[in-house]
């Protein structure tokens, strides 16, 4: 609450020096004339002065997009049916090439884009990336367009001033002057890698794909969406993020990312305390695809992954943005904590791929300690759910209202491992778990739809 009153402080003193304080000044004949002239109203008019230039130099280079479809047999293009309406968009260079939102064109191959001289072009598509949801449009047009240049994002700072410039609503290029409330924003759940600049510079519905302006006129971000039921809070992909993915988008038309081959979850207080580490230091490791990048470097399951190529990793949506940020066939250094001992991988990387995933499997009943019910898992039950795991305890029940449930353990889960020893049976997991003490804790590596997670439970009594 401090920081968001210094700016209006510094108007108010500013505005301070500009107004006369002697009464007797007020009503002499001198008094408008001292007014115009006091060096607090030069400065706020100097500031103001700054704006509109910004304003001035950054609206040609912003368009409004409208997506087209064709309509056969009548040879005319309408709005496309699967598109939100019109959008925003920056031109990046005097070629005419444009960035906006992915989810401003959908699925359309062509666009209406609308100038700020009111003239209008077609511009087709580029290349579309649905990860970050960017995508990149050419236009051709007879003469050199106004464009804008990208700025440096990982310089941003909570507090400066920006300028989000777009077309919310249909009406062109609107201004909002506002500053950076929040970098690295993560979990927004709008795309699969996140790393937003938060700003309260107002934008609304028709800004999405419109530029994020710092005050020298250069584009930090491209505004992406806002929280509906809030005010002042509004969310641009970083430039850096966005260059990277327009380089290759015109290059090839399509994203290539590294992939490591591995699966992974935060490292939380208990599992922090459990694997002998800081909570927030690394990531957790929790599984390891065979024969991907990870496996062949020899990384583990219950390996701490703590920095790759020297950029350190601390939450798992962190891990995704570099891992996917390094090209197919590039060699990361990946450090790594295991057993309390630090080293370095050499890991050769991969284009990533998306997998699939299995169903679940049925529910049937036994007993065990935990408020768990567990079950042998029957060769039959893993040929037929096609699962790559045949030595795992299968879960069948989760009491209600059990620490177990509070963990999120479900039915169905398997169980692969009891404090760092693989079970295979339900003789193997009573065995495990009967070596535990009254109040220790158990580190249980589940797989649920052969995704594997860690959980820390704390025993109790039979």
């Amino acid at each position: 609450m401090r920081r968001m009153l210094i700016l209006p402080i510094i108007i108010i003193y500013f505005i301070s020096l500009a107004w006369p304080s002697d009464q007797t000044a007020w009503a002499a004949e001198a008094a408008p004339v001292a007014r115009h002239d006091s060096p607090g109203l030069r400065l706020l008019e100097d500031m103001q002065t700054v704006i509109i230039d910004l304003a001035e130099s950054a609206k040609p280079s912003v368009v409004n997009l409208i997506p087209l479809s064709s309509v056969p047999g009548q040879g005319r293009d309408l709005p496309a049916p699967n598109a939100s309406g019109s959008g925003s968009g920056v031109v990046i260079d005097p070629e005419g090439h444009i960035i906006t939102n992915n989810h401003v064109i959908g699925d359309a191959s062509e666009i209406e884009v609308r100038f700020s001289d009111q003239s209008k072009l077609i511009a087709r598509v580029v290349g579309k990336d649905l990860d970050t949801d960017l995508a990149v449009l050419k236009v051709t047009a007879k003469h050199p367009l106004a464009s804008a240049q990208f700025g440096d994002s990982s310089a941003v700072r909570v507090g400066q001033w920006v300028l989000a410039v777009g077309n919310p609503f249909g009406l062109d290029r609107t201004v909002t002057l506002g500053v950076v409330s929040g970098i690295g924003r993560e979990n927004i759940n709008l795309s699969r890698y996140e790393n937003f600049i938060q700003t309260d510079a107002s934008i609304n519905p028709g800004n999405s794909g419109g530029p994020l302006f710092n005050l020298r006129g250069e584009i930090i971000g491209i505004n992406t969406a806002i929280i509906n039921f809030a005010q002042g809070i509004g969310f641009a992909i970083p430039s850096n993020m966005a260059k990277h993915v327009i380089q290759q988008l015109i290059a090839q038309g399509r994203v290539t990312r590294g992939w490591l081959g591995v699966g992974i979850q935060p490292l939380t207080v208990e599992l922090a305390r459990k694997f002998g580490v800081n909570e927030g230091e690394g990531v957790l490791v929790n599984e390891v695809f065979e024969k991907d990048p990870a496996a062949t470097a020899g990384i583990k399951p219950g390996d701490i992954l703590t920095r790759i190529d020297g950029t350190v990793i601390d939450t798992p949506s962190r891990l995704s943005r570099v891992v996917a940020g390094l090209l197919p066939g590039a060699t990361a250094k990946v450090e790594i904590v295991r057993d309390q001992q630090r080293m370095v991988l050499d890991v050769a990387l991969i284009e990533r791929r998306d997998h699939a995933i299995p169903a679940s499997i049925p529910q049937t009943r036994t007993d065990v300690k935990l408020g768990l019910d567990v079950q042998d898992l029957t060769p039959s039950l893993a040929d037929k759910f096609k699962l790559r795991e045949n030595r795992v305890v299968l879960i069948t029940k989760v009491e209600p209202a059990s620490l177990a449930q509070s963990e999120g353990l479900h039915e169905g889960d398997l169980i692969k491992e009891v404090n760092r020893v693989e079970v295979g049976s339900v003789g193997e997991f009573s065995s495990a778990v009967a070596k535990v003490r009254r109040g220790e804790t158990i580190l249980l590596r589940v797989l649920r739809e052969n995704r594997a997670f860690y959980v820390v439970l704390k025993s109790t009594e039979p």
